[in-house]
């Protein structure tokens, strides 16, 4: 690698990483403080690379399903990753990759893939077997856990979302002047799966769907694992409510922008990732709010997600008798603040009325006894005709050949209850 040159160096890595990728890449660069964004597919990447290379230049680690960086268009998670910004506690670099190496490295985190060195400070990335969309509860598990084990070199909480973008090598950082450079270790893909089982075995049960329960950390896991498949499932929800309605929201334009953006920094950690991609989901409606209504509308989302995140402020909420501070919205107020109807809810995930849980419990209960091998009611039923027609038949055939037969006698000779035979002759009749 030292003899090839910025932009070999960043096809290279483009390619190590997403070669066998499906979906669309986000590519971006810093310019006057804000980032200008690109998007395309793996095939094109290497060479749309050559008009990007420069100062300040980011590609996303995972995938999206269309040209729109945000966690509700993730594709495939293709990495776990985390970023060390060690330099804020005066540590050398050499210092870090030591104690990386001897106390951390296959020990409790895998040994990763690529070390991406930032100009500043050291990207970990550990590469995967590609999982969809629905594994993200659990992708976002594992990363919690490897930034909570890292966070005395100084893991940051701020950038461990699935929609994350990092520095390309063989770009610059533009702090400092310094190039951008990779260390690739190997090239062995985990399974996120294995990597939870390995590392984070508390899981098992949930992943597994177990009803038993827990003490202690492994409660604790599990409840914070509860709690990103609940905040990512509401967040789908309320995607999919702007959906179905073809983004005509008028009305209820507040409560969606406030609603996303509060889960969104309860998912991501990040408030100013958060704000921008409510910003985006805001321009997708018709008649979108101006950037300082959005601000202003949901201000409070991102107070709220600060409470949360307080310990005393959590003390206080759970004395008055609520689960913990923020904002923790019932179903039933959901529905009735953004006027979710009982059509739109056979299309939510968590988003539902106590009758449309009804309905799909009955719907589960049916798939379980088929499972089981109990057949349908109407197919019971078929089965239970076609007996007693048979049993008629029968009975029609004895009572021809032995019309002075006792009722007892004909229950003998038909294997059934004298009361059944009674009842069948009240048929023939």
């Amino acid at each position: 690698m030292e003899n090839f040159s910025s932009l070999e160096r960043a096809q290279y890595h483009a390619w190590f990483h997403h070669h066998d990728s499906d979906g669309w890449i986000t590519v971006a660069k810093r310019e006057n403080g804000t980032f200008r964004q690109y998007h395309y597919q793996p095939e094109e990447l290497a060479n749309e690379l050559t008009k990007w290379l420069g100062e300040d230049v980011f590609f996303s680690q995972n995938t999206f399903f269309k040209p729109e960086r945000s966690i509700q268009n993730i594709r495939q998670l293709r990495s776990l990753y985390i970023d060390l910004d060690f330099y804020l506690f005066n540590y050398d670099m050499s210092w870090v990759i030591g104690k990386l190496e001897h106390d951390h490295f296959g020990k409790d985190v895998p040994d990763p893939n690529i070390l991406i060195f930032s100009g500043q400070g050291l990207v970990l990335i550990w590469l995967l077997d590609p999982v969809p969309y629905k594994a993200l509860p659990l992708w976002q598990a594992v990363q919690n856990y490897f930034l909570e084990t890292l966070a005395n070199l100084g893991g940051d909480p701020k950038a461990a979302d699935a929609a994350r973008i990092f520095r390309i090598p063989g770009s610059v950082n533009s702090k400092n002047g310094n190039e951008v450079r990779a260390e690739y270790r190997h090239d062995h893909k985990y399974e996120l799966r294995q990597i939870q089982y390995d590392y984070l075995p508390e899981l098992n049960d949930e992943v597994r769907k177990s009803s038993v329960k827990r003490k202690g950390r492994k409660k604790k896991v599990a409840n914070l694992f509860n709690t990103y498949k609940l905040h990512y499932a509401r967040l789908m929800d309320l995607v999919k409510l702007v959906e179905l309605r073809n983004y005509k929201v008028t009305g209820h334009r507040e409560t969606i922008c406030f609603l996303y953006r509060y889960w969104l920094c309860c998912y991501s950690n990040d408030p100013t990732e958060a704000l921008n991609q409510t910003v985006s989901l805001n321009l997708q409606f018709t008649s979108p709010l101006s950037l300082k209504e959005v601000e202003r509308a949901t201000r409070s989302a991102e107070k709220a997600w600060e409470a949360r995140n307080n310990e005393e402020a959590n003390k206080i909420a759970i004395e008055k008798g609520y689960p913990g501070a923020g904002y923790n919205v019932s179903n039933k107020k959901l529905i009735e603040w953004l006027d979710v109807t009982d059509g739109e809810q056979q299309h939510l995930t968590t988003i539902i009325g106590p009758n449309e849980k009804r309905k799909r419990k009955k719907v589960a209960n049916m798939e379980m006894r088929r499972e089981q091998g109990v057949k349908p009611r109407e197919e019971y039923l078929k089965e239970q005709q076609e007996k007693t027609d048979d049993n008629l038949s029968l009975l029609r055939q004895l009572m021809k050949e032995s019309p002075d037969a006792s009722n007892y006698k004909l229950a003998a000779l038909m294997g059934i209850s004298e009361s059944y035979v009674r009842k069948l002759k009240l048929s023939i009749k």
